[in-house]
């Protein structure tokens, strides 16, 4: 007779990158805020900021009135020309430097320049450990 304990149920789906309901759902709120990622020497090192479930979105907000942000998905890409950059606040009211919503499947990102930022972002319920390597 046939073990059939080790199968599993074929309408059974398990939390992760292609399950689309996993992102249907999404939406638990993530924020990081006054991040100082400016050390104030030439060589800036760069900071990782770690979601604990892989995103759905991301938006990212420079609120440095001096320097711009730099935002990679790798502390090598940040270092190096890999990288795209949030723009310093022009100092106006109500305009600051920031992101429109990125709709990306990342678990950190890396970022350097800015003395004051903000990170908002939108998870899902996959594990950040079944994106990294």
């Amino acid at each position: 007779m046939a073990n059939f304990k080790n199968f599993k149920k074929s309408w059974e789906m398990e939390v992760g990158l292609n399950n689309v309901p996993s992102y249907q759902v999404s939406g638990i709120p993530f924020a990081s805020g006054a991040i100082n990622c400016n050390t104030g020497s030439i060589n800036r090192p760069a900071q990782v900021v770690k979601f604990p479930y892989v995103t759905r979105w991301i938006t990212i907000v420079n609120k440095d009135i001096k320097y711009p942000l730099k935002v990679g998905f790798s502390k090598a890409g940040v270092d190096g020309n890999h990288y795209f950059t949030v723009p310093k606040h022009d100092g106006a009211p109500g305009q600051l430097g920031h992101t429109s919503p990125l709709e990306l499947k990342v678990s950190e990102i890396w970022i350097s320049g800015s003395r004051d930022c903000d990170v908002v972002a939108g998870l899902t319920t996959i594990p950040s450990t079944r994106i990294s390597g």
